[in-house]
């Protein structure tokens, strides 16, 4: 039986091991005199030093070895680290091979997002402990969800060379290009996929999605012509206008006494969000019309600055993900050769893609025989951590003050497992999310 917890007690949440998210981490919060008086999301994982032993190896190498940071969205290491790497060594890639980069970016989106949308965060909106005891009632759901994954994992399998930690991606490009036919070969299924992504969006907009609009500095890329991905300048709400060689100069890495993991925090404001709420907010002119007009069919503006609705937000975005390896397809014509030749020179590059969760920052110099020296790797999870804090204060503020009579401990645990799923694609497939533990004083 759920019990309640006393307006006036001195009390903490002790949440010792995450679960469904990527890595190994906990959640601790205090309320004394019915004020939340500290949050912290303490990441305790060993620290993996994925920047320090790229030291010293071949300019070519991150991106195979980046690639196994995630294996959830491996396509956003490998661009991240070609693209920085190309930048130092003055070389750009267009044409088709671009194209090919997008299309891969594209099947990365579709598997992650509709993973976490149907399989991971739906049963919180439908009161289930799982995908598999939410398949019992929502089998409908779960093979739809199912359907569209493979469409991407299909995609990222005909561009990259398999569904999981790409091996076709190299410097300059791929290592062999696909034939016109293999790509059209996709383009059936992925119609289809495309009609199945808006009955998802109708299910999932009847969701009851709890309201907790935020202040959020939304910071993503923004391109001239194009929804972001691969390329862009990095932008926010509140006036950021940056190239991706300015990063370092406006947003730190800042090390919390009790996390193994960085938290990223504007220089000149603190927190701001990455991720789908600050894309589709910040990049709402670049989806084409029948997105747009999907969206607003959802529920949404042009503006989205509710955690909770990133459900919703994923779903368009896969939408816009089907459209756009659609219209990469019907135009591909190969490239003459697969990639373009990336000479080794002395220098420093920087790159942000758009990973699934958000921007995705890397930073590598190279010294005159091609040798890494420095490397930075800025991923969007450590980027939102003082947000996920953040929210998760008012979260646990705002039920406490509405408590009335008392405080239910399970309806709480709950709200703060949503609200932090409703960040990060990147989780396992464990039954339970917190494992939430009361300490009284």
């Amino acid at each position: 039986m759920s019990h309640k917890l006393g307006l006036d007690d001195h009390f903490s949440l002790s949440v010792e091991a995450l679960t469904r998210v990527e890595g190994e981490g906990a959640l601790h919060v205090t309320v004394d005199g019915g004020r939340v008086t500290e949050t912290r999301l303490a990441i305790y994982e060993p620290p993996r030093f994925f920047e320090a032993f790229l030291r010293g190896r071949r300019y070519d190498e991150p991106v195979d070895i980046t690639a196994r940071i995630c294996g959830i969205c491996p396509v956003a290491y490998q661009m991240s680290a070609a693209h920085a790497i190309e930048d130092a060594c003055g070389v750009t890639v267009g044409g088709p091979i671009r194209e090919l980069r997008r299309l891969l970016y594209c099947g990365e989106w579709i598997e992650s997002h509709v993973l976490h949308v149907a399989l991971l965060h739906a049963p919180d909106f439908l009161g289930y402990d799982s995908a598999v005891h939410m398949a019992a009632h929502h089998r409908d759901l779960v093979e739809l969800a199912l359907r569209l994954k493979k469409a991407g994992n299909q995609i990222v399998e005909v561009v990259g060379g398999r569904p999981i930690h790409p091996i076709n991606v190299r410097l300059g490009g791929f290592y062999r290009a696909p034939s016109r036919a293999e790509l059209r070969a996709l383009a059936e299924p992925l119609r289809r996929a495309r009609d199945d992504t808006l009955t998802l969006l109708a299910a999932v907009s009847t969701f009851d999605i709890p309201d907790a609009d935020m202040d959020y500095e939304f910071v993503s890329l923004r391109h001239p012509d194009e929804y972001p991905m691969n390329e862009g300048r990095l932008v926010s709400g509140a006036g950021l206008d940056i190239a991706p060689a300015e990063f370092g100069a406006h947003i730190a890495e800042i090390h919390v006494p009790y996390s193994t993991a960085l938290h990223g925090r504007m220089i000149e404001r603190g927190d701001y969000l990455v991720g789908p709420l600050a894309r589709y907010s910040l990049n709402h002119d670049r989806l084409p019309a029948a997105v747009r007009q999907a969206a607003a069919d959802a529920g949404l503006g042009p503006e989205c600055r509710n955690i909770f609705a990133s459900i919703l937000v994923r779903c368009v975005e896969v939408l816009y993900a089907f459209e756009e390896a659609l219209r990469i397809i019907a135009g591909y014509e190969p490239p003459d050769r697969p990639y373009v030749d990336v000479p080794a020179r002395p220098g420093e590059g920087h790159a942000c893609t758009e990973a699934p969760r958000g921007t995705l920052y890397h930073r590598y110099r190279l010294d005159a025989d091609g040798l890494l020296t420095e490397i930075q790797i800025v991923p969007p999870t450590a980027q939102n951590q003082p947000s996920i804090e953040a929210d998760l204060r008012r979260l646990v503020q705002q039920q406490v003050d509405l408590a009335g009579d008392g405080l239910e401990h399970e309806a709480l645990r709950h709200r703060c497992e949503q609200l932090i799923r409703s960040y990060d694609p990147c989780i396992s497939c464990s039954t339970h999310f917190l494992d939430l533990r009361l300490t009284r004083r």
